[in-house]
């Protein structure tokens, strides 16, 4: 702004000098009754010296207003700001009419707006064309071949030696300062575009890193979805396919004890255990389908295990208490999956491993905490190691930010507690 506001002042000042100028040197050429003289060494005289200076006012004072919408009032608007500068086109090209051609350094400065405010627009390039074409085709000497123009430099001649030198040095200096200024103004816009480019060069190749970087997590992150997957996919299965052989394993070992005995039991118990085995083939199908468990789809979690519950009782002589304290367990869809699998597995456990003969699950809502105990009679272990069905225990819980714990002292005992977000309900 500074550079163009210098131009602005600059122009203002050399457009009311020449005009005040020619003014005054013609009311001195009168009061001395020097006119016959004067007019016999000039071609042509302006037609009313005052006039002149009102018409020039009045459009310097266009220019101001103009320049001062588009600092000011409008600076983001491009319409407007582009109508402005066609308007200072105009103005422009009238002052250089009305000054006889003495002067056409206002285009320089209408040219250096429009560097500013059209960058790089298609109305830039003919608005300069038309600016910068006017500034090298309308100069004085080469307008007064073909039309009488008055001559600023015959009003200077004018005075005597001293006063003439005054005028020149004035007139020529600001001249001069004016191009001087574009000049400079126009090597800033071109350095300015140049740091620009450079930016955004700088920018690119960052984006180009940044770009191959994504690519690389992205890769990354498909691998971890594919081992999280695959890692899901085995817990599923094993949980499924382990307690269902479970189940069956248990019932063919009652049918053999009571088959010489009642074979009409028998017979109830391999029904039984058909039906457990069908069920289970439906799991499998469901958990390689990422599905939750179908007793899961039908039901809420609560029933879910004691359907569970009813299935490993009704093929075995193990007895299951389900002690819970909320009616329907309501929670997101993940909470009742981990639960579920985790009272699945903690039980196939107990009966597989431990030998139970009894075993007590506790379900307890305390605050926004589920507690979850599995504890049986089995065996137990002194020291407990970390299997595959454990670690999945673990994790599932894990995933959901709980805390688990396992006691072998006292046949085994499973301690998780869940902080549950209470997401699902039920119709």
């Amino acid at each position: 702004m500074v550079f163009r506001t210098a131009l602005l002042t600059i122009n203002v000042i050399v457009i009311l000098f020449i005009v005040v100028f020619i003014y005054i040197t013609t009311e001195k050429i009168r009061i001395d009754y020097n006119a016959r003289d004067f007019l016999g060494s000039v071609t042509a005289i302006p037609w009313n010296p005052m006039q002149n200076i009102l018409r020039c006012g009045v459009l310097l004072l266009v220019l101001l207003l103009s320049f001062g919408l588009r600092e000011f009032a409008f600076r983001g608007n491009v319409k407007i700001i582009g109508c402005s500068l066609g308007l200072d086109v105009v103005v422009g090209y009238l002052l250089i009419y009305y000054l006889d051609f003495n002067y056409t350094g206002i285009l320089l400065m209408i040219s250096a707006n429009i560097l500013f405010y059209l960058q790089d627009r298609k109305e830039a390039y003919l608005l300069i064309a038309v600016t910068v074409g006017g500034y090298l085709l309308a100069g004085h000497d080469l307008m007064d071949i073909r039309s009488g123009l008055y001559s600023l430099i015959d009003y200077i001649q004018y005075f005597d030696l001293p006063t003439q030198q005054l005028c020149l040095i004035f007139y020529n200096a600001l001249n001069s300062l004016n191009i001087v200024l574009f000049a400079v103004y126009c090597i800033y816009v071109i350095s300015r575009q140049r740091e620009t480019i450079k930016e955004v060069n700088t920018l690119y190749d960052e984006l180009e890193n940044v770009n191959a970087q994504l690519q690389e997590y992205a890769q990354m992150v498909e691998k971890m979805t594919q081992t999280r997957e695959r890692n899901r996919l085995a817990r599923e299965i094993h949980d499924t396919i382990g307690h269902v052989l479970t189940e069956i394993v248990m019932g063919l070992d009652a049918c053999l004890t009571i088959v010489d005995i009642s074979p009409e039991k028998t017979k109830h118990q391999l029904e039984m255990i058909s039906e457990v085995a069908r069920n289970g083939i439906k799991d499998v199908r469901r958990s390689v389908n990422a599905l939750r468990p179908d007793s899961l789809e039908r039901l809420n979690l609560k029933f879910a295990i004691q359907k569970m519950i009813s299935d490993m009782t009704g093929v075995t002589d193990v007895k299951i208490y389900f002690f819970c304290d909320d009616v329907e367990l309501k929670f997101d869809e993940d909470e009742e999956m981990a639960i579920y699998r985790v009272v699945q597995e903690s039980v196939t456990n107990a009966m597989r491993h431990g030998q139970a003969s009894t075993i007590w699950i506790t379900i307890k809502k305390q605050d926004s905490v589920v507690k979850l105990q599995i504890r049986d009679n089995g065996r137990g272990c002194k020291e407990i190691k970390s299997g595959f069905g454990t670690k999945h225990i673990q994790e599932r819980i894990g995933m959901l930010g709980g805390t688990v714990g396992f006691d072998g002292s006292h046949g085994f005992v499973v301690n998780a507690e869940i902080p549950i977000r209470w997401g699902e309900t039920y119709d």
